[in-house]
């Protein structure tokens, strides 16, 4: 066949002056701009483009537009391929690559094939049925074939080259669809200087009448939507988004979109997106999103050469390409003819029109006589035959019910048009059926929208016309804006009449979805079996449950199941619609919150230091923390980190804690608030003291611990884990705004205000009194185990708090984070002649371990401060968030796990966190289980592993010995149960 062999030879919108190569499964073709890949296939006569999921059978294209359930392909290749791509919506550009899938080894031999020869295993809900016998056979058979199977296209497995935006903007009036509703409606709505955004998926305003040949106001109807376009993008306050996809309706007159801002380009231009996210807030919206045109179910209706009859116009007189050379049309509409007219007039010869109608028109048979085109009425076809290639001829059966053959290749079907109404119930509105559209039509509305057009059931060009002015109009004076009169453009009325019939009886397969293979015999499977729910029927049979949303399928098989059951399409109803309405790329909705930009790492102002002292840093929340500094001669993390416990417990250590949350509380009521919201007194915490507190949520389970110092009588500051920082802060503005919004108490956040560095060890305080001279006291009298105090130190604010969490005689240092840099490097001066080290979080978490201390891997969500060891601190005196329900039964069982330190037996043998604690001797089951590791560390001062756990009853098994099971890494220690304080029990070291 030659190259373009189906184009014709002038007409059309394609640019003939610009040639376009491409290439589909390898081979190189030509195409023109303005074709999509799916005209440019057909213009070079490539018929087969896919198979189906299910049975692998042959597909080709059927339609012209998004609604396209065929004719999906990989696009690109490398990190920009992109499977399930519809190659109606593709505009082809120079170098495009285009991949058929869910085929091996080849499109036009593939293996999967077989499975339409199996097709009386996998009817309908063959899933539910075939998969539950023998047990065993599922994780080794029957998954491992699901997986293998599950899926169309290949993702690309690599990073995602691309960027993509995200836009907020606002709008006086939103239409939705560039249709000819929609233009009329633009038009009328943006003279009036309301601010407008129209948005339409298609790269070229116009819809319809770019593949119609009706005239609008005397002239061409593309020729029309053309000169509207200008007129519009003329006006200064109309916002004209083409290539745009409004996908979801959300509360509050909120929209989303989605611009395809450089998917027609091979990649995005430098410093340019791929695509745009749109969040749209309209006061009004007119939604003009059109029609989707009835596919007819009989027997073979899925070949490739079946195509849609508005979709083979668009083919015509949009991208000038014959989709068949021998062609006939099957309906039971008059739009359909229209189909046949083209056709024959652009040099196709066209077989017959069949008609499920016993009359139709007059004019419409004179019309078919003048072109020769034979009639059929009162006819069907009840099956198609081909190849591999596709359709070759059609079986017709006559009203008197005999049959006959019809050699062609091409078969244009519809059944009518149902309106394209899934964004009217987004918020929850069903559709109503019309017996007088023979559709679901849209019946309560989101607020402010209105809908014209095909999309509210005017299926005609003039009444659509006439529609989307008033809605345009009214629209805009909804919103304040004076609308000057204008009549609405003039065009002729089309013939729209039909008969509605969704199902011709077959003794082969007649698909209703086409994407997920559904056929009219699952339906009815469905209904013998009970599932006659539009809701079950859908999950059944996964009707529209494919990519595309059931958008050309849902309608038929509904009704399909109406008639099996007796019902009638306002009884059966319609399934409910969910955004998003197209498809929408993970990538879109992110925006540049993806990779690093997901949550951007915060560093701390002691970062480029603590570079330049050798760490390794760790992600700790949103922050980078130095996890060890190792030292030349240390070949692994352990040693580093043994050395940095060893150091801090002999001589004095400096760890960056700038991450901790931080929280300055003030006000009258500040005392109040806190005793409300920790378990433990702070009204009576003196003026330049701190305390350790522990927080409840309201379930009675432990959400963070930390101190609060005091530094006057209505400041205090708080301090939070790291990790917890915003949660803990958003837990206590909910308190003083919703629950005691009485109280005098004032919150704000400074934890990236304050730089904050611990420094522990024996020698802490000599360092301290040759960092800060005389600018503060720090002997044991004047600051005191849990002191603080505020002073200024070297004309800079500052803090300090005698706190420690290494069980070494510690404190805290606090500067304003622009003076963090200079602070830790004159406390490394300050130190060196004691012997400072910098050490990082692992080694700080050996010492708390060591010192029996919880942290998040203890307060996890699911456990009390009595399980912690931390009962006695949760007061009778006062109530507070979650006492209560920490009091319920399940709470305070005797048998819940309870905080208690672990000994190996074997001081050889590595303890592992989530190892399950088991008696011994006991079989590892889930009965048996009484408890789990938490934390483990190497002790360096103990010489062996230790670790703490949750194990039931645990402070009175003391001195028990039981196993740390771990069978993900083969682990089966034998441990004793000790108590979780290791080093210096009585604290001496702390209190210094």
């Amino acid at each position: 066949m030659m190259p373009d062999s189906n184009r014709l030879a002038s007409g059309g919108l394609i640019d003939r002056s610009k040639t376009i190569g491409f290439s589909f499964d390898g081979r190189s073709y030509r195409g023109y701009a303005g074709d999509t890949l799916a005209s440019a296939l057909l213009a070079n006569d490539v018929r087969l483009v896919g198979r189906s999921f299910k049975y692998h059978r042959p597909r080709g294209i059927m339609t012209a537009g998004p609604e396209e359930p065929n004719a999906l392909v990989e696009l690109r290749a490398g990190a920009r391929r992109e499977p399930n791509t519809r190659a109606t919506t593709i505009a082809l550009f120079d170098g495009l690559e285009a991949w058929s899938q869910n085929r091996w080894p080849s499109l036009r031999y593939d293996v999967g094939a077989i499975n339409s020869l199996l097709s009386p295993l996998f009817v309908a809900g063959f899933y539910y049925k075939t998969f539950m016998w023998p047990a065993a056979f599922w994780e080794k058979v029957y998954e491992p074939a699901i997986r293998r199977a599950a899926g169309l296209g290949r993702a690309s497995g690599a990073a995602d080259p691309d960027t993509y935006e995200k836009i907020n903007a606002f709008c006086d009036v939103l239409i939705i669809g560039g249709g000819a509703a929609g233009l009329a409606a633009a038009l009328a709505a943006g003279r009036s200087g309301a601010r407008i955004m129209l948005c339409d998926e298609d790269c070229t305003l116009g819809g319809r009448l770019n593949s119609d040949l009706g005239e609008v106001d005397g002239r061409p109807g593309a020729d029309w939507a053309r000169h509207v376009t200008a007129e519009l993008e003329a006006l200064p306050n109309v916002r004209i988004l083409s290539r745009t996809s409004v996908f979801g309706v959300y509360d509050g007159g909120t929209y989303g979109a989605l611009e395809r801002a450089s998917d027609h380009l091979a990649e995005p231009q430098p410093h340019r997106p791929r695509q745009r996210y749109w969040k749209i807030v309209a006061k009004r919206a007119v939604l003009a999103s059109g029609a989707i045109e009835r596919p007819i179910v009989f027997g073979g209706n899925d070949r490739p050469g079946v195509m849609m009859a508005a979709g083979v116009r668009s083919y015509l007189n949009r991208y000038a390409v014959k989709p068949g050379r021998r062609a006939a049309v099957y309906t039971g509409c008059d739009d359909a003819w229209t189909t046949a007219f083209d056709l024959a007039r652009s040099g196709v010869t066209v077989t017959a029109i069949i008609d499920h109608r016993a009359t139709v028109a007059p004019q419409l048979r004179a019309e078919a006589t003048r072109l020769a085109i034979p009639v059929h009425l009162g006819a069907d076809i009840t099956q198609t035959r081909g190849g591999r290639r596709g359709l070759q001829a059609i079986t017709l059966r006559r009203a008197d019910g005999r049959e006959q053959g019809l050699p062609v290749d091409l078969l244009a079907m519809s059944a009518g048009w149902s309106p394209h109404l899934a964004l009217a119930t987004h918020l929850g509105h069903r559709p109503r059926w019309s017996e007088a559209h023979a559709a679901f039509v849209p019946d309560a509305l989101p607020p402010g929208m209105s809908v014209a057009g095909a999309a509210a059931g005017a299926f005609g060009l003039a009444e659509a016309l006439q529609q989307g002015t008033a809605l345009g109009a009214a629209a805009a004076e909804a919103t304040g804006f004076a609308v000057t009169p204008a009549p609405a453009p003039r065009a002729d009325d089309e013939p729209i009449a039909l008969a509605p019939f969704w199902h011709v009886g077959s003794s082969s397969k007649a698909f209703i979805d086409f994407q997920h293979d559904v056929t009219s015999a699952d339906v009815a499977l469905a209904a013998r079996e009970g599932f006659r729910s539009v809701e079950l029927l859908k999950r059944y049979t996964t009707l529209g449950m494919a990519t595309d949303q059931g958008k050309s399928s849902n309608i038929n098989g509904q009704a399909m199941m109406a008639e099996l059951t007796g019902r009638s399409m306002a009884e059966i109803g319609t399934t409910m619609f969910r955004a998003p309405a197209t498809p929408v790329a993970i990538g879109a909705l992110a925006g540049h919150h993806r990779g690093r930009d997901f949550r951007p790492t915060r560093l701390t102002a002691g970062h480029g230091w603590a570079e330049q002292s050798n760490a390794s840093f760790v992600e700790a929340g949103a922050w980078l923390r130095a996890q060890w500094f190792a030292q030349p001669g240390e070949t692994d993390w352990l040693t580093t980190v043994s050395r940095e416990v060893r150091d801090v417990r002999s001589k004095v250590g400096v760890c960056d804690v700038s991450t901790l949350g931080k929280i300055d509380v003030q006000g009258s009521d500040a005392g109040t608030f806190l005793d409300r919201v920790y378990i433990n007194m702070f009204s009576t915490l003196p003026v330049g003291k701190t305390r350790y507190g522990v927080m409840l949520r309201e379930d009675g389970l432990v959400m963070d611990d930390g101190t609060a110092a005091r530094f006057a009588p209505d400041h205090y500051v708080v301090s939070t884990t790291t990790a917890n920082a915003a949660k803990v802060m958003q837990h206590l503005e909910h308190a003083r705004q919703v629950l005691w919004p009485e109280l005098d108490v004032q919150l704000v956040s400074v934890t990236e205000q304050w730089s904050q560095y611990s420094i522990a060890g024996p020698r802490a305080r000599q360092l301290l009194d040759r960092l800060l001279g005389d600018v503060v006291d720090v002997s044991d009298a004047a600051l005191p185990y849990h002191g603080c105090a505020e002073f200024t130190w070297r004309d800079v604010p500052a803090r300090l708090f005698r706190v420690s969490f290494s069980g070494e005689l510690g404190y805290e240092i606090a500067v304003p984070a622009q003076y963090g840099d200079a602070a830790i490097r004159a406390i490394m001066e300050a130190g060196a002649e004691f012997g400072i080290i910098p050490y990082g979080t692992e080694a700080l978490g050996v010492m708390r371990i060591e010192k029996g201390h919880v942290a998040g891997n203890e307060i996890n969500g699911t456990t009390t401060a009595a399980d912690l060891g931390l009962g006695r601190m949760m007061s009778q005196k006062k109530d507070y968030i979650g006492r209560v329900l920490a009091h319920r039964p399940g709470l305070t069982d005797p048998d819940r796990p309870t905080l208690v330190g672990l000994r190996p037996i074997d001081p050889m043998a590595r303890l592992r966190a989530g190892a399950h604690m088991l008696a011994l001797g006991a079989a590892p089951t889930t009965e048996n289980d009484e408890g789990y590791v938490t934390s483990v560390a190497f002790s360096p001062a103990l010489g062996h592993w230790i670790g703490l756990a949750l194990v039931k009853r645990g402070p009175a098994r003391h001195g028990e010995r039981m196993r740390a099971y771990d069978p993900v890494r083969d682990g089966d220690t034998e441990v004793e149960l000790v108590s979780p304080v290791f080093i210096d029990p009585q604290g001496a070291r702390l209190h210094g």
